[in-house]
């Protein structure tokens, strides 16, 4: 079997090894891939984002099955595209990825139909965009619309902050026609929770709960990047949590969905805060997180090819999902500088027992030598049967690992510890 994995981060590294365990995975295709991911799959030089380059190199191979992995070909329609070619796939297409690709669709959908969110409004223009922040409750949170690499959210202490986040967003189009519209919204408190769903329309089926950490620096500082490492489970998602958000969120969503005729098939991802009300949904994704990925597939029992075609087939309700009732601890080790400015090109030494357990982001191969080539590099996943431990264990990983300006956060798990 033939298998298109697309995206080339730590996230696809994560979902390619845990396909390898399947005998019927013969050969695995990359697209983009990377330095490291071309030690499990062959890697072919096409953009994650270059539909049509895509569909040629399909046409022009025998593709029995498809995983895509990122947001922006998802929201592009890459699946329709693929579906149509005859190609089955993993993912949701372009009519149900518009839930991560719009926050203003995930908005209206939640008021629509009950399901817990934030307040908030829209904003079409500036102007009466400069107009609400002068009167809103602070802190208030900021978002573009569209997608925008993870950053297109801005939390706002001030009225300054505000209008300078109206600013960026709108006027100097920092994340470009992702920009056009604006939501606003009440600033929540509550621990944040994780959990990526498998879901076929019909069924879904929640994985192990997550714990990101999105701030560059130890104790949450430092600016937010595209997440400094994991743990799972998340000890703030309680079975009482778990059975509210079942009956409040998930299953709502998936019916809510339904009834705008845009069924979702794939891996859905939702981002929840426990507020004093309960749990809300403070973000959807329509695919795996990075590097949530990288704690919740180690924990995987089940076949994960086996679970994905069950999706495909709408089927999910007759597969068996298992996950370990372990804790992973996930440190990611990134170049120093990110997520600004950094340097790259540095060669990596990674000892050969690690393998398994790390998952790599950003390098590539220069004849023999795997070299830094982002700013998250790489991710280093520990499994043990407490969380101290998976914790004790992925550093003394990352001791062992070695590229010049390599950096990474001391204290991930540590809050959990503390909440747990």
């Amino acid at each position: 079997m033939n298998i298109m994995v697309v995206g080339g981060g730590g996230r696809e590294h994560a979902i390619i090894k845990s396909l390898k365990k399947n005998p019927k995975a013969e050969k695995i295709y990359a697209l983009p891939g990377n330095g490291g991911i071309a030690a499990d799959a062959e890697c072919v030089p096409i953009k994650a984002t270059d539909i049509e380059g895509i569909i040629e190199f399909v046409k022009n191979s025998e593709i029995d099955y498809a995983v895509v992995a990122p947001d922006d070909p998802l929201v592009m329609g890459l699946v329709d595209r693929l579906e149509a070619l005859g190609v089955p796939c993993f993912g949701p297409r372009k009519d149900a990825a518009i839930i991560e690709g719009s926050k203003v669709f995930a908005k209206n959908l939640m008021k629509k139909y009950g399901i817990p969110t934030a307040k908030y409004e829209v904003f079409t223009d500036a102007a009466s965009a400069y107009a609400y922040v002068e009167e809103c409750p602070l802190p208030t949170v900021i978002k573009a619309d569209g997608l925008a690499l993870g950053k297109g959210v801005l939390i706002a202490g001030t009225r300054e902050e505000a209008r300078a986040a109206v600013r960026e967003i709108m006027e100097d189009k920092a994340f470009g026609k992702s920009g056009d519209q604006v939501v606003i919204e009440e600033f929540l408190e509550g621990p944040e929770v994780s959990v990526l769903s498998f879901t076929d329309g019909k069924t879904i089926v929640p994985m192990i709960s997550s714990m990101d950490h999105k701030r560059a620096g130890d104790h949450d500082t430092g600016l937010n990047t595209g997440g400094m490492g994991t743990i799972a489970p998340n000890p703030c998602y309680t079975s009482e949590v778990a059975s509210r958000c079942m009956n409040e969120i998930f299953l709502p969503t998936i019916q809510a969905m339904n009834h705008e005729n845009r069924r979702f098939k794939g891996c859905l991802y939702f981002g929840l805060m426990i507020t004093k009300d309960g749990p809300k949904v403070i973000e959807y994704n329509c695919r795996f997180g990075d590097p949530e990925t990288q704690v919740v597939l180690p924990l995987l029992e089940s076949d994960l090819l086996t679970v994905m075609q069950a999706v495909t087939e709408e089927r999910l309700k007759d597969c068996r999902v298992k996950f370990s009732r372990d804790a992973a601890c996930c440190v990611i080790m990134a170049s120093a500088g990110y997520p600004v400015k950094y340097e790259k090109g540095f060669e990596i030494t990674i000892p050969e027992d690690l393998g398994d357990k790390v998952f790599v982001a950003g390098a590539k191969r220069s004849e023999d030598k795997l070299l830094s080539d982002g700013g998250r590099v790489l991710g280093v996943t520990e499994i043990a049967g407490t969380l101290s431990e998976a914790v004790e264990k992925a550093y003394a990983d990352v001791k062992r690992i070695h590229f010049e300006n390599a950096y990474f956060r001391k204290d991930i798990g540590q809050r959990a510890l503390m909440e747990g």
